[in-house]
């Protein structure tokens, strides 16, 4: 399962890096999407994938080696809402980018440098 997660992981490294090097502002967000799922799946993975029991202690807490590790989870939660908070940011500065400009490609800024 770990190896299928990795490889998803890599697909959506890739996919965000092709996405930022396109030349319209839509890809260039949605590349940042990916490649800001694709970290916090790492973070996520990083800490391993266990069946083990919650990441809390209950009145029987007999082992605690087979507990999940909370820290990735709480890393990826953080992650998550800041990235949401700069997608929103970057679709406000888009928004604003397009109603100046009135254009979303990069090669027709050219013209209107002068």
């Amino acid at each position: 399962m770990e190896i299928i997660l990795a490889i998803l992981v890599g697909v959506q490294y890739t996919a965000g890096v092709y996405m930022l090097l396109r030349r319209s502002i839509l890809k260039f967000i949605i590349g940042i999407i990916f490649m800001s799922n694709a970290t916090n799946l790492l973070v996520f993975l990083s800490a391993g994938i266990t069946s083990g029991s919650p990441a809390f202690l209950g009145e029987s807490a007999e082992r605690t080696d087979e507990l999940a590790d909370p820290l990735p989870q709480a890393l990826v939660l953080t992650a998550v809402v800041i990235g949401l908070g700069i997608l929103v940011f970057i679709l406000a500065l888009k928004f604003k980018f397009f109603s100046v400009t009135g254009t979303d490609d990069l090669d027709q800024l050219k013209s209107t440098e002068e």
